[in-house]
C-alpha cells in the first residue's frame, strides 16, 4: 500500500515554468506518458501519486503535497489539476488564505483539466460513486483490461508508455486502490469551492475534452468567467474525452504552453 504522497520530477529548476500535475481520481502518474514525451524539455513536470488513504479529506492532500513540495526544494509552479484533483488544488489554494496555509510555496497560476470548482451535476457524482462501491471486483478487472488495450492502441508510442498504463491496470484492481478512488467520490459530492474562486486573483485556466460525460465543461467554464476574476481563457479539444492530457497529448501541451507565456509568469 502506497502510505505517503510521491513525487516524481522531471526537467530542472533552470526551465522556462514548471508544472505540479495533479491526477485525476484514479490518483497517480500512470496515464501521463504521452503528455510528458509531448512536453519535452522546455518545462519542469512534477509528477504525484496519492496514498492509498480513504480517511483523508481534502486538507489532508493539500497540506501532503505542500510537504512533498517543500522536501524537494519545489517552491514555485503552475498546479496542473485533473478532475478529483481540481478540489485539491482549490484546497490548497484555499490554505493560503489561512496563517501557516501554503507556506513556502509561490503558485504562479491554476491550469483545470476536466476540472471544476463545485460538481454541477452532484446526482451524477452520487450514482458514480454507488457504482464504484456496487461494481464486482472481476469485472472492475475486465474493465480496466479493456480500457488499458484501448489506451496502449492509442497513445503508447514507447514501451515505458506501455509499462505505465500496464501499471495503471494492475493498480486500479488492488482493493485498496478501489477503496481509496471510491472515497474520493465522497469528497466530491462535499466540496464547494465556488467562495474561494470568487476571490481568486491568479490567473486560472480551463482545458477540457468536448467528448465528456463525466464533467460538463460548458457549465464549468461559463460558471468561471461569470463568477472567477482570476479567469483568464477556456479551450476544448474536439475528438478528446475527459483525460484530455491523455487523447491530446500534443495539443494539450501547446496550448498550456500559450496560456503561461501568455500570463508571463515563465
Amino acid at each position: 500500500m502506497t502510505e505517503s504522497l510521491q513525487l516524481r520530477v522531471h526537467g530542472a529548476d533552470t526551465a522556462n515554468a514548471t508544472l505540479i500535475h495533479l491526477p485525476g481520481l484514479h490518483g497517480d502518474w500512470t496515464l501521463l506518458g504521452p503528455f510528458r514525451a509531448a512536453l519535452g524539455a522546455g518545462a519542469r513536470l512534477v509528477e504525484t501519486t496519492y496514498p492509498r488513504r480513504p480517511e483523508w479529506i481534502l486538507d489532508d492532500y493539500a497540506a501532503a503535497l505542500e510537504t512533498a513540495l517543500s522536501e524537494r526544494g519545489i517552491r514555485h509552479g503552475w498546479l496542473l489539476a485533473e478532475s478529483f484533483s481540481s478540489q485539491v488544488a482549490w484546497q490548497l489554494l484555499g490554505r493560503r488564505e489561512s496563517p501557516g496555509g501554503g507556506a513556502g510555496l509561490e503558485i504562479a497560476g491554476l491550469i483545470l483539466v476536466g476540472g471544476f470548482v463545485k460538481h454541477p451535476w452532484p446526482w451524477d457524482v452520487r450514482v458514480a460513486h454507488g457504482a464504484s462501491r456496487a461494481v464486482p471486483l472481476w469485472l472492475l478487472k475486465r474493465l480496466c483490461a479493456l480500457y488499458g488495450k484501448s489506451a496502449r492502441r492509442r497513445c503508447c508510442a514507447t514501451p515505458e508508455m506501455t509499462a505505465e498504463i500496464e501499471e495503471f491496470v494492475r493498480r486500479r484492481t488492488i482493493p485498496a486502490d478501489r477503496e481509496a478512488m471510491t472515497s474520493r467520490y465522497r469528497l466530491i459530492r462535499r466540496a464547494d469551492f465556488r467562495a474561494v474562486a470568487r476571490r481568486m486573483r491568479l490567473p486560472v485556466f480551463h482545458l477540457s475534452g468536448a467528448i465528456d460525460p463525466l464533467v460538463p465543461w460548458w457549465q464549468v467554464a461559463a460558471w468561471l468567467k461569470k463568477d472567477c476574476p482570476g479567469f483568464r481563457d477556456s479551450r476544448i479539444v474536439r475528438r478528446a474525452g475527459h483525460n484530455v492530457l491523455l487523447d491530446a497529448p500534443d495539443e494539450s501541451v501547446k496550448q498550456i504552453r500559450a496560456w503561461i507565456d501568455l500570463s508571463k509568469t515563465f
